[in-house]
C-alpha cells in the first residue's frame, strides 16, 4: 500500500468515526498534495508524499515556537497535536546513534576541511536521511564537527 493509499484510508477511517479533528488534519494534506502534483491524473510517489508531508510538519514546529512566545498555549496544544498525525505518516526516524553513524561515513568520503563545504556534505547525506531525520538537526551536527 502506497503512502497516498494510507492517507485516503485514514481519511475515510476519519469520517466513519466522526473525528472531525484528525479528518481535518489528512484533508489539509491532501490539499498540500494536490498542490504538488504537476499532472492531476497522476498520483504523487512515496517520497513525494514524504516531502510535503515534511514541509507540514515544518511549518508546525515554526507555528509552535511563534505560539509558545506568544504564550497561545492553547494553539501549541493544538499544533502538538497535528504534529502527532503528521509523523504517524513519516518514516521511522534515524536514531541519534545512526545519524551520527551516516555523518561519519560521509565525512569519511568527502574529507571536509572548513565549514564552506557544508554545501556538498549536506548534498551528499540529503538522500541517505531526507524523511528519516530533521534536517535543522543534521545541519546542527555537521557544523559541530566542522566548527
Amino acid at each position: 500500500m502506497t503512502l497516498s493509499e494510507k492517507i485516503n484510508n485514514d481519511l475515510k477511517e476519519a469520517m466513519k468515526s466522526k473525528d472531525s479533528f484528525k479528518l481535518s488534519v489528512i484533508r489539509m494534506v491532501k490539499g498540500a498534495m494536490q498542490l504538488e502534483k504537476p499532472n492531476p491524473r497522476e498520483e504523487l510517489t512515496d517520497d513525494e508524499v514524504i516531502k510535503v508531508i515534511s514541509k507540514q510538519i515544518k511549518m508546525r514546529k515554526e507555528a509552535i515556537k511563534e505560539f509558545e512566545s506568544a504564550g497561545r498555549e492553547d494553539l501549541v496544544i493544538q499544533n502538538q497535536k497535528e504534529l502527532e498525525i503528521l509523523n504517524a505518516y513519516m518514516p521511522e526516524q534515524l536514531s541519534l546513534e545512526e545519524l551520527n553513524t551516516i555523518i561519519d561515513k560521509v565525512f569519511d568520503e568527502l574529507k571536509p576541511t572548513s565549514s564552506k563545504d557544508i554545501g556538498m556534505i549536506m548534498k551528499s547525506i540529503s538522500p541517505l536521511v531526507k524523511g528519516k531525520a530533521d534536517m535543522s538537526l543534521v545541519n546542527k551536527l555537521i557544523r559541530e564537527r566542522l566548527g
